[in-house]
């Protein structure tokens, strides 16, 4: 399974509706070709002050698109979606080849991991294996609710 695995810096996209982009949040990422998202908390002073440093912080299997956002990159719902924001177990424990690769030195921001750390990826995944889908209906095309990240997090709006 092709899943994408990346640093958040803050928590908001996706909301609780499961819609990744809701806020514009990783603007062409969105629309690079993978069947899994893992969204983990990053390292710096943003993520730990979210509470999500170095956490797991939702689980999106099998997206579809359901429009354009404002930034113009696809939003995203899921078939099956979980989100754990500050409540994420530590992303070291579940998958720690992986988590090295991101949290090292030089590393990655985004990754795209496929069969090299299937073990790891199948732990993960498995925590959202019998969650609902995105509570967004697909017909729907929600409007971003704002033009960069970084600059405030979605609960300052």
């Amino acid at each position: 399974m092709r899943t994408l695995i990346y640093k958040r810096t803050h928590i908001g996209d996706p909301d609780e509706s499961g819609c990744f982009g809701i806020y514009c949040c990783m603007g062409s990422v969105r629309g690079w070709q993978y069947d899994a998202v893992i969204g983990v908390g990053g390292v710096g002073r943003e993520p730990t002050s979210c509470g999500i440093a170095e956490k797991i912080t939702w689980i999106g299997i099998r997206p579809t698109e359901i429009g354009t956002a404002e930034d113009g990159y696809p939003l995203i719902v899921f078939e099956r979606f979980r989100l754990l924001d500050e409540n994420g177990p530590d992303f070291r424990d579940k998958a720690p080849k992986i988590a090295n690769r991101l949290f090292s030195r030089h590393g990655a921001r985004r990754l795209i991991v496929e069969s090299q750390e299937s073990a790891e990826i199948r732990r993960v995944l498995a925590m959202a294996k019998d969650s609902p889908p995105s509570s967004v209906a697909y017909q729907s095309q929600p409007r971003c609710k704002r033009t960069k990240c970084g600059k405030r997090r979605p609960s300052d709006f």
